[in-house]
């Protein structure tokens, strides 16, 4: 990754703004453009457009609409049945990362905690909240942005080169909100190479795990390449049901060239009346505050173990797909493909479990075909094949 030649200093990140959470909860590094700029592409089109290699996927968006009536009381549900395990989670987390973190950080020189957008930011901003709580036993000096990672194309290096030059003593902790097969790690990983010198001025904000650990957190790892998670597992993440009505209300983002600025999104306005953003947010940290049971230290991981990859081999065998971004595993990707995407199928391990619920109902609606293949998917509970719509390459 080649960083640009850009002056950045903390008084420029105050130019940037939070989307719809508080401005105290994130500061999210990107270039908000109005919709009417961005060409709204039909799934269809975008998907053909895609595989054929015409178009990259970050250079359209098909604009989101407000959730059904149906899509919002499932995410109610979700949030009822699993608030109080992401409450539980997000201080297994914090009270870790104070473990790792308390002798190294300080107010002047706070930990940075890098969400990556979308999927990063509910977990960052709960993360920065538990973390800024003065009352708990695992308060940390802490400060939270969200930038973009694009698969293919990487991680924003404007909006990471500006944090750098902000927090030159500060390490630096990427958070995403789950791992699929791992696409998302690799890509961070090659984003990050660029410092991976130790004589490299940055080497200890990004490497502060030890050499070509990278410091990457999810609360969800079932793919297995985090060095810090709350667990392996694929379950109905709340946040995970919906995309930019509990995202601060910005789109997937869009790819901007290094050299003409930040990544780009949308901001929707007009969602505002059916945005949970915050919501959600006050929802699991009363939950968090609210916790009794005593919290313990969770694993940390120095090296990727990739348990899922030999699955995702077997997957692509047997289906015949050679272009592995046409799979996507966890509950919470393959319900985002069926909305954004154009889904041939739906494998589950369990016909009835009750964290698919909203992709059975989906798949219902559209007719998708859902192949149940039981252990053989775990630890996924499920995962969406992309339609092919144009030969795999």
């Amino acid at each position: 990754m080649t960083l640009p030649n850009i002056q950045a200093h903390r008084a420029n990140l105050n130019n940037y703004g939070s989307g719809s959470y508080l401005a105290s909860d994130v500061t999210v590094l990107l270039d908000i453009v109005d919709k009417d700029a961005v060409a709204d592409v039909p799934v269809s089109q975008k998907e053909a457009l895609i595989q054929s290699g015409q178009r990259h996927y970050s250079d359209m968006l098909t604009l989101e609409k407000a959730p059904t009536a149906m899509h919002e009381q499932l995410y109610r549900q979700a949030l009822e049945q699993g608030g109080e395990r992401a409450a539980t989670d997000i201080a297994r987390l914090a009270h870790t990362l104070h473990n790792v973190f308390q002798h190294d950080v300080s107010d002047e020189h706070p930990l940075v905690l890098v969400s990556l957008v979308r999927a990063g930011l509910p977990i960052g901003v709960l993360l920065q909240r538990a973390l800024s709580d003065a009352d708990s036993s695992y308060h940390l000096p802490s400060k939270h942005y969200g930038i973009s990672i694009i698969r293919d194309r990487g991680l924003d290096t404007v909006a990471l080169q500006m944090l750098l030059e902000a927090y030159p003593n500060s390490p630096v902790v990427f958070v995403d909100g789950w791992t699929g097969k791992g696409a998302i790690y690799k890509e961070l990983a090659r984003s990050l190479e660029t410092f991976s010198d130790p004589t490299h001025a940055n080497f200890a904000n990004i490497f502060h795990q030890g050499a070509n650990v990278i410091p990457l957190l999810t609360l969800a790892d079932p793919a297995g390449v985090a060095w810090l998670a709350a667990s392996e597992e694929d379950w109905l993440i709340p946040s995970g049901l919906l995309n930019s009505t509990v995202s601060g209300l910005i789109s997937r983002s869009l790819y901007t060239e290094p050299q003409s600025g930040l990544h780009r999104s949308v901001f929707y306005e007009d969602l505002i009346e059916a945005d949970h953003s915050v919501a959600f947010i006050d929802h699991i940290d009363a939950a968090r505050r609210s916790l009794t049971t005593p919290l313990e230290c969770l694993p940390t991981h120095q090296q990727p173990r990739y348990q899922t990859a030999a699955l995702i081999d077997t997957l692509a065998a047997d289906y015949g797909i050679t272009n592995r971004n046409r799979i996507k595993p966890t509950i919470a990707e393959a319900t985002r493909a069926i909305l954004r995407r154009d889904p041939e199928r739906i494998l589950l391990a369990t016909a009835a479990h009750p964290d698919t619920v909203l992709l059975r109902h989906l798949c219902a609606q559209r007719g998708i075909t859902i192949d149940v293949l039981g252990d053989k998917i775990l630890p996924y509970q499920a995962i969406t094949l992309i339609k092919q719509r144009a030969k795999d390459s």
